[in-house]
């Protein structure tokens, strides 16, 4: 099973980004952490790429969808796995009975 590639921009210190982290571990997920603490270049990427201005801000497959409460709540709403476990090939079981007739 093919895992999306996951970056989260973090704060050493951040509650919410610890919490962040602790799902994706929870969830076998490898990630990389980008620590915007004291780095305003840094802060400043994450700012362009999220349009949001607090840690953690957290991008799957470049896509951004948010902090720990937007990935606690895709978690909750069953969408969180789909989305870190894309499946390898979409239309693998498209052609199952396809060139026989009963």
């Amino acid at each position: 099973m093919r895992q999306a590639e996951v970056v989260v921009y973090l704060s050493r210190s951040c509650f919410y980004c610890i919490r962040a982290k602790h799902l994706l571990e929870r969830k076998g997920v490898q990630y990389t952490s980008i620590a915007v603490d004291g780095d305003p270049a840094l802060w400043d990427e994450m700012e362009a790429r999220s349009r949001r201005h607090t840690v953690p801000q957290i991008f799957i497959d470049q896509r951004a969808v948010g902090g720990f409460s937007d990935i606690a709540q895709l978690d909750r709403d069953g969408l969180l796995d789909a989305l870190l476990f894309p499946a390898l090939d979409s239309g693998q079981n498209s052609g199952q009975n396809s060139g026989d007739s009963p």
